[in-house]
């Protein structure tokens, strides 16, 4: 039932202005103040929802790029001159759809505003029905990062007991759960990040088994060399370029790659070529890039393997929390220089 009392409240919005080439300024995105009724027009198969949580994610920089008829990519471009798209925790308003009441509460993809209107899609939202753990972390944890993690590892890599795990942008909000799924596994792993605070936080907080500082490395395959003497049998990619290179000829026989991300190339006009590619055939690696919008049928499978183990203290995360929606902007672009420790999102509102 479509509320039948009527409001009209201001609406902040972050709005998309124009296509970006090399890495995005704040400037590419304006905050603007719009209004919006608190009532869905009757009839409405919709869901008004106020946005609690926005997440930042790097895959928002493909869609920055102006669009490419002859590329293709798992997410569409953004348009210009409206609020950009993105995941995000809110509490419904106001509902015209069977499955959604005034109050409950959902993850999914959301204007980067203060209350969205939403069309559901297969997948394009969850029901938050677990409410002992911070919300917040269906931004991440227990949201898109999470399952991204928990498909890339699980299902494309397919881990043993005992086996060798390289991790990169192993601080991120999905290299954090790899690397704690693959401990559980019983696998021997190591991460690389972009500091000595990430490196310190994967080594003491997520339980890996060694890490270094990409930054201080000059020779990225004899740090491979340095930690993984007999080779690597999982890779879990986040960053693609030179590290992708180097970890290539660092694989052990029967090696598999799961292709998550890229954020070393998603700023560059001309991407960065890989060098030993020859590898994958000579030492029969698999390599398969992957979307988690593959796997969403598999997300209550997800929360039942996972939410136990958050539970009992045995998987942890970290987050790197903006407060405010006017931070947004700022927030997301940080990611492109290393800036967040942990999951990037920011606060909407608390309630």
């Amino acid at each position: 039932m479509a509320n039948t009392e009527a409001a009209t409240v201001t609406n902040k919005q972050i709005i998309f202005r124009d296509y970006v080439s090399g890495f995005p300024r704040e400037s590419d995105l304006n905050i603007t103040t719009t209004t919006i009724d608190l009532r869905l027009p009757e009839g409405s198969t919709s869901v008004l929802v106020k946005n609690l949580y926005l997440s930042c994610d790097p895959y928002m920089r493909i869609c920055m790029g102006k669009p490419d008829p002859l590329s293709s990519s798992l997410v569409p471009p953004y348009k210009t001159g409206v609020p950009i798209i993105g995941l995000g925790v809110s509490k419904v308003i106001d509902s015209g759809h069977p499955d959604y009441k005034k109050g409950d509460l959902l993850w999914g993809l959301v204007g980067w505003e203060e209350y969205s209107v939403i069309t559901l899609t297969h997948y394009s939202h969850f029901k938050i029905q677990h409410t002992d753990v911070p919300l917040s972390y269906y931004t991440g944890l227990l949201g898109m990062p999470g399952m991204t993690a928990y498909a890339g590892f699980y299902e494309i890599c397919s881990p043993k007991k005992g086996e060798t795990v390289f991790v990169s942008a192993a601080s991120g909000a999905v290299g954090q759960l790899v690397g704690q799924f693959a401990k559980l596994m019983g696998c021997y792993v190591v991460g690389s990040a972009g500091s000595k605070e990430k490196v310190d936080l994967l080594k003491t907080k997520f339980g890996f088994d060694d890490a270094f500082n990409y930054k201080e490395e000059k020779d990225f395959s004899a740090a491979l060399r340095r930690y993984f003497p007999e080779g690597i049998d999982i890779y879990f990619e986040n960053v693609g370029g030179k590290m992708l290179d180097a970890v290539l000829i660092n694989m052990r026989l029967h090696g598999r790659v799961a292709v998550c991300g890229m954020i070393s190339q998603y700023n560059l006009e001309d991407p960065e070529g890989v060098h030993n590619l020859p590898t994958i055939l000579y030492k029969r690696i698999q390599l398969q890039g992957f979307g988690v919008c593959d796997f969403y049928d598999k997300y209550s499978k997800f929360l039942d393997f996972v939410l136990p183990y958050i539970r009992e203290g045995k998987i942890t995360y970290v987050e790197d929390i903006a407060e405010g929606f006017e931070s947004g902007p700022s927030a997301l672009l940080g990611l492109f220089e290393g800036k967040n420790v942990g999951k990037q999102l920011f606060v909407v509102a608390r309630e």
